[in-house]
């Protein structure tokens, strides 16, 4: 191997974002903001890096596993590299706006990085967009999320969207009443993130609740009215109220809307308090986004913190399910034209690439630079003509 080709490997789960994609990926992020905007989403920009214990305390404990750490040099203090934009946002909203009227809306968009990859998402460093509506617990709150996360994704080009509900904090609390703890517990989790109704069964002995949960998932009409009839928790039949609230309220605006929901569906959601979801979009693998209600401002020992719900979509995701950008036509100028030419043609929407020094060969020095067309007697000339 070559040195070039050492110097150009990277480690695994990383990549360089090349041209014409790098640009696309920043067109896509600014067109997402400017449409979170619209209905009243502010931007912050939180640090790459910041103090572990400002990063894992409360909701952002769940990404404890995901985090890379490091120790700063100037105070000493462990911090950590962003591995989730949600838990800043959160922390921003709880401290730095603390005083700002409630509901509080914010948006943000960056690059996170992760300890490791998944099965879909393989790829350890990827850019989040995503926006968080803090202090509000009705399910309108709900509603308008998941609403404006389902529009944006359509006004960018993404049909055939599935918004799939889920209420992570009912089989928690379905395992808890039964019993179930340590590793038998984390045994009947992943037969249930299967769907394996043989092994929840035996494991469940004579109680059907959780093979009534499995049963239960499916097209959002009427799966409230079929979770309502199990004998559920009382906070398990508050969380399937509120679900029923957010659905008609869904279904009120969008009725074309495809929802469905998965009754014991937990993973990737860790540190979600309530009714959440997952976007999919068909023919796209992997996830679109995801997002769903949590505590924000919550620490561990101290104040429950406030109610919010907020959506991340995953900008590798949404650029897979949207047609691939096209080139910019690339127009060479010969050296020493004027500026105010080389802007007439940017305006028409050509990206004017300017010969720095004069030429015999101008098609040549235009091809060289790969240009699909120069400037000839004032007018654009496909290079070959």
């Amino acid at each position: 191997m070559d040195e070039k080709s050492t110097r150009s490997l990277l480690p695994g789960g990383l990549r360089d974002t090349l041209p014409p994609h790098a640009a696309f990926e920043a067109a896509v992020s600014e067109r997402l903001m400017g449409f979170f905007a619209e209905e009243g989403y502010e931007q912050v920009n939180p640090p790459l890096v910041e103090f572990e214990d400002s990063f894992f305390g409360g909701a952002g404990a769940a990404m404890m596993r995901d985090t890379f750490r490091l120790m700063d040099p100037a105070s000493q203090r462990m911090m950590v590299v962003r591995s989730d934009m949600t838990v800043q946002v959160a922390r921003i909203a709880t401290t730095r706006l603390a005083a700002v009227p409630r509901p509080l809306r914010l948006a943000y968009v960056g690059q996170v990085l992760r300890i490791r990859g998944t099965q879909t998402r393989p790829q350890r460093q990827f850019r989040q967009a995503g926006f968080e509506l803090i202090g509000s617990a009705l399910a309108a709150a709900d509603a308008e999320v998941i609403l404006l996360a389902a529009r944006s994704l359509r006004r960018l080009g993404v049909d055939d969207l599935t918004i799939d509900l889920n209420l992570p904090t009912l089989v928690p609390a379905v395992c808890a009443e039964l019993g179930f703890e340590g590793e038998e517990l984390a045994r009947l989790k992943a037969a249930l993130d299967r769907k394996d109704a043989t092994t929840v069964s035996l494991m469940a002995g004579g109680n059907r609740i959780l093979l009534d949960l499995l049963k239960a998932s499916g097209p959002a009409e009427g799966a409230p009215e079929r979770l309502s009839r199990l004998d559920l928790p009382a906070a398990g039949v508050e969380a399937v109220q509120h679900l029923d609230s957010v659905i008609s309220l869904v279904r009120s605006e969008a009725p074309e809307l495809n929802l469905t929901v998965d009754a014991v569906e937990h993973r990737g959601f860790e540190y979600h308090t309530g009714t959440s979801f997952a976007i999919f979009a068909q023919g796209v693998r992997g996830e679109l986004g995801r997002g769903g209600r949590y505590l924000a401002g919550s620490r561990n020992n101290g104040p429950p913190g406030e109610p919010a719900v907020g959506v991340t979509l995953y900008m590798d995701v949404v650029q897979a399910a949207l047609p691939k950008p096209g080139p910019i036509p690339r127009l060479f100028v010969p050296f020493g034209t004027p500026y105010p030419e080389c802007r007439r043609w940017q305006e028409k929407g050509w990206a004017t690439i300017r010969g720095l020094e004069a030429t015999t060969d101008e098609a040549a020095e235009a091809l060289r630079l790969r240009c699909t067309h120069r400037l000839v007697g004032g007018a654009p000339a496909a290079l070959g003509d």
